[in-house]
């Protein structure tokens, strides 16, 4: 949540009290820059204390005819109205004040916009968001406009993540701490909200020692605003780390990481509303309930939370309903499960439309501001071309020219002008026959790529049906390796019929998914080893890609069969995948129980480690072997 309560004065002593501060303000204008300036001000008065104070000074200055104190007062009403979580008062409020925004300063008018920028964040309304967020470029508060959160809230997330990377990585020193965590926090909430929580967690770590390093750092001074943001930062990290073990089922490690980043929020947000608390209060309820905690959970859940957003308020009836039916309460776990589906059945009906209007606002907002810019670039080309057109004319008076051979060269111009339009005629018919056939090509290529993943769906349901149909350890365990292989060449296919380019994977995601498909074989041991996967921005073709996620479905599944045994702890396994032009590098690293002390024999017998020899030689190289102190080490670099 956006908070516009940034610091600009020194600590209070502490026979000091920030409202009476406040009120001693000489006037409108110094009590708005104090109220805006102000480190927690709801620290000792709550934000009911402070409106009464403010609507108080409001009516005064309507009495007075005080225009500017009015719009002053009026713009703290809406900051605590927004404070409290009463998003459509505090939006109508600065609605009002935005028509009057002429006759305010820069900065006033900077508070104002950044407010109704997060009032429209909150109540969803992204066309509106954007339109503010123009006017604060038009002003000169912002370099550029930022969609990379609205299409979070719209549930692109992997669009978010990509264009938030692409464009914040490169601009943070590699010496801002603060930056660095507060980077690797969105990319891994981005990440967890795409379901890839294991992936998520290491980003999420990188974000929570960074702050901490942020934090611990004596040898810069720190403004108690900053250690506030710091804190404030820690604490969302942690709770983004509790949700991640909550979505792999791990609420018993997720709990001290939600209670810890509410004490947190809490202590650094006091008196304002937070929405990443009542996400981590509802995840850790979700916690207790799992574990049979059930009063631990109600408690809870019986806080008064403020639930402003509609999906918070279904998820908390659904843990109601889940806690009263653990308690055989079937009654009112049937009222809240209706409660739910009153709510679902009223969103069905409108989110669809309303997502994909939103959506088009977006689009069509960036589409607007490339026409624009288009547009600019061909009145400044018009205008070149006016001026050299000029310049040649008065050349042209300069020297007599008779009329015949005036008429002649029109009559030329003439006869190039139409031989120009037909030829861009004839161009025009030619492009538009090429991009058909493109189209059709990447349609059937689509369908060929479908077919493919379906034929090897079949081949391994038929596995499954061979499997069922013997008693042989062997046989089984052979036909269920054969699956995986198969699945493993499924899912390329997969990948390509669901790309816009279809001469490449994008290896990050496919490893992720390749990952998730052995795990799910796997489970016994499956959730207690930490998979860490480095390879964004790898794109390799399908000729490289096939070989390529059979060996790795090898090592995983060699890893997840032998290198852990049960009850072992600090499991991990490491994936780099890396490509520079040509050259390319792979390694594969875990670190269990590493390979026999006759492992060179196995080489001839396993039928594992030849299938990974050929399909190596296939990428044109060779596949190697280091044993190291914990676990084992594959890799290979390919061209």
């Amino acid at each position: 949540m956006a908070c516009h309560s940034a610091m600009g004065q020194d600590a209070l002593t502490p026979e000091q009290n920030i409202l009476q501060e406040f009120q001693d303000a000489v006037d409108a204008n110094e009590k708005l820059q104090y109220f805006f300036l102000t480190v927690n001000r709801y620290e000792e008065n709550s934000a009911y204390d402070w409106l009464d104070v403010v609507n108080a000074y409001l009516s005064n200055a309507k009495k007075t005819g005080d225009s500017t104190a009015v719009r002053n007062y009026q713009l703290m009403q809406a900051q605590i109205y927004y404070d409290l979580g009463d998003f459509d008062k505090s939006v109508a409020i600065a609605n009002e004040l935005h028509a009057e925004m002429a006759e305010m300063d820069l900065e006033t008018k900077k508070w104002l916009l950044d407010l109704i920028d997060d009032d429209y964040a909150q109540l969803q309304f992204f066309d509106k968001q954007i339109e503010v967020r123009k006017e604060k470029r038009e002003l000169g508060l912002t370099e550029n406009i930022s969609f990379y959160d609205i299409y979070a809230n719209l549930g692109l997330h992997r669009k978010a993540m990509n264009d938030y990377i692409m464009e914040v990585k490169k601009t943070i020193p590699e010496d801002d701490f603060y930056a660095l965590a507060k980077y690797h926090n969105n990319v891994g909430n981005y990440l967890r909200l795409d379901q890839s929580a294991s992936t998520a967690i290491t980003n999420l770590s990188k974000a929570k020692g960074f702050v901490e390093v942020y934090l611990n750092d004596l040898s810069t001074v720190k403004t108690e605003k900053e250690i506030i943001q710091g804190n404030l930062l820690k604490g969302i990290v942690e709770g983004n780390i509790g949700k991640c073990y909550v979505q792999l089922n791990q609420f018993k490690e997720g709990i001290p990481y939600l209670e810890n980043s509410i004490a947190i929020i809490r202590e650094n947000n006091i008196g304002k509303y937070s929405e990443d608390v009542i996400e981590n209060t509802l995840a850790l309820a979700e916690c207790h309930l799992q574990l049979d905690q059930h009063e631990t959970a109600r408690k809870l859940l019986d806080q008064e939370l403020n639930l402003t957003r509609v999906d918070h308020v279904i998820r908390r009836n659904r843990l109601l309903a889940y806690y009263y039916g653990e308690i055989a309460d079937f009654q009112n776990e049937a009222y809240y499960l209706k409660r739910n589906v009153r709510i679902q059945d009223s969103i069905n009906t409108n989110e669809s439309s309303i997502k994909k209007q939103q959506l088009v606002a977006v689009v069509a907002q960036e589409d607007l501001a490339n026409s624009r810019r288009m547009i600019d670039e061909q009145k400044l080309e018009m205008e070149r071309a006016r001026n050299e057109m000029q310049a040649k004319d008065e050349r042209i008076n300069l020297v007599f020219i008779s009329l015949i051979f005036t008429l002649l060269g029109f009559a030329g111009l003439v006869y190039a002008y139409l031989k120009s339009i037909k030829n861009q005629r004839l161009i025009a018919e030619q492009k538009h026959i090429i991009e058909a056939s493109l189209v059709e090509k990447d349609s059937l290529l689509k369908e060929i790529h479908h077919r493919v993943k379906n034929n090897l769906q079949m081949v391994s349901s038929l596995l499954s049906l061979q499997t069922k149909n013997t008693r042989s350890k062997a046989v089984i365990e052979a036909l269920e390796e054969g699956k995986s292989r198969v699945k493993a060449m499924a899912l390329i296919h997969q990948k390509l019929y669901q790309n816009d380019d279809l001469s490449v994977i994008e290896m990050q995601g496919y490893i992720e998914s390749l990952v998730n498909s052995v795990q799910s074989v796997f489970r016994k041991g499956g959730h207690n080893i930490n998979i860490t996967i480095d390879a964004e921005g790898v794109e390799l073709d399908i000729d490289r890609a096939i070989p390529f996620g059979l060996v790795l479905n090898e090592l995983v599944s060699n890893s997840f069969k032998y290198a852990f045994p049960e009850g072992r702890e600090n499991n991990k396994i490491y994936i780099h995948l890396r490509k520079n032009g040509d050259q390319g590098f792979f390694e594969y690293t875990d670190n269990g129980v590493g390979l026999p002390e006759d492992s060179e024999e196995r080489v001839n017998s396993s039928m594992g480690i030849r299938l990974m020899n050929r399909l190596v030689n296939q990428l044109q190289s060779t596949l190697n072997t280091d044993k190291t102190t914990e676990g084992v080490r594959f890799w290979f670099n390919f061209s």
